[in-house]
């Protein structure tokens, strides 16, 4: 087996126990992709408020008349608002505690022992950390892990890691705040098909991997209209479009079917308990952005041809 970085062979280097650990530092970065992201976003979308405010001929456009005064002076409120706020990006601030500000070090910052350690709670005020933090670094750990055993000590293995950190962090962040932000399906779409056109994804050539993108966004553009020509409502957002196509990208077009249908019984399963435990309230609805992510990390790990088996579609 080849060996790297000072003798180290790759079968110890990409074994489930050492992706593991990785999976652990990728966690805890995703914890923070997940809280920041999102707003990272908002401010943007603020920004984007201030300049349509101020866009006096988009106004005339529109509404055939001059922009009232309030509008700009609006825009310029908020424009200076955004700008009296600090920087905020995935590297910067350093984290610290929500509840006192205190600035986490490294050492009380290491996956999961770090919690373990402080008993799950701020070192500096003693507030609760939330059990979601070690939690997602456990789960990408065992997910990162579960990929090794699955694929084996190869380079296509941290390939299928990384589209898994992907997702989880979608997954959770849809969850949070019902958005799938394109910076994220955007790239993990066009990921999907790059690496199938270099012939990196074994028995998925640029042509399926294409129809699957294609079938991927389609198909739930189409349930989006029919129900919304039905109904006058939305019941899904487009998101959910890309997040499919991106999936259908790495699996191919055969996937679609499987991953859609086990996401809506899982996802009407957990909106029901939901209702029913009062966890969902009147005019709310369950994203189905992780239960999508859901049937596609099984049908990554188990194999397409077991899953359709299951099915009854071999």
């Amino acid at each position: 087996m080849t060996d790297l970085f000072g003798g180290l062979p790759l079968a110890l280097l990409l074994s489930p126990g050492a992706l593991a650990l990785l999976g652990l530092a990728v966690g805890s970065f995703l914890n923070v992709v997940v809280h920041r992201l999102p707003l990272m976003l908002e401010r943007q979308w603020w920004g984007d408020v201030a300049a349509q405010l101020s866009d006096a001929d988009s106004f005339r456009r529109v509404f055939a008349g001059a922009p009232p005064e309030r509008l700009a002076l609006a825009s310029a409120g908020l424009e200076k608002s955004l700008a009296e706020l600090a920087p905020l990006s995935l590297a910067r601030p350093a984290s610290r505690c929500p509840s006192c500000g205190h600035r986490i070090g490294w050492l009380q910052n290491i996956p999961l022992l770090s919690w373990l350690a402080l008993r799950g709670r701020c070192a500096s005020c003693h507030s609760r950390i939330g059990l979601r933090y070690p939690l997602v670094e456990l789960g990408t750990a065992v997910l990162f892990a579960a990929f090794g055993w699955q694929g084996g000590p190869q380079p296509l293995t941290l390939l299928w890691c990384a589209v898994g950190a992907v997702l989880l962090a979608l997954a959770l962040i849809d969850w949070d705040t019902t958005v799938l932000p394109d910076a994220l399906t955007l790239p993990l779409l066009w990921a999907g098909l790059v690496a199938a056109a270099l012939g990196w994804l074994p028995g998925l050539g640029l042509l399926p991997s294409l129809w699957g993108a294609a079938a991927g966004y389609l198909s739930l553009w189409a349930v989006y209209w029919f129900f919304k020509l039905a109904t006058g409502k939305e019941g899904m957002g487009f998101g959910d479009f890309k997040l499919l196509a991106a999936l259908g990208a790495w699996l191919g077009w055969q996937a679609i079917l499987p991953i859609v249908l086990m996401a809506s019984v899982i996802g009407a399963a957990v909106g029901l308990v939901m209702k029913a435990g009062g966890a969902l309230r009147q005019g709310r609805f369950v994203p189905f952005g992780p239960f999508l992510v859901g049937g596609g990390l099984v049908v990554m790990l188990v194999g397409l041809p077991r899953v359709l088996g299951w099915m009854g579609w071999a």
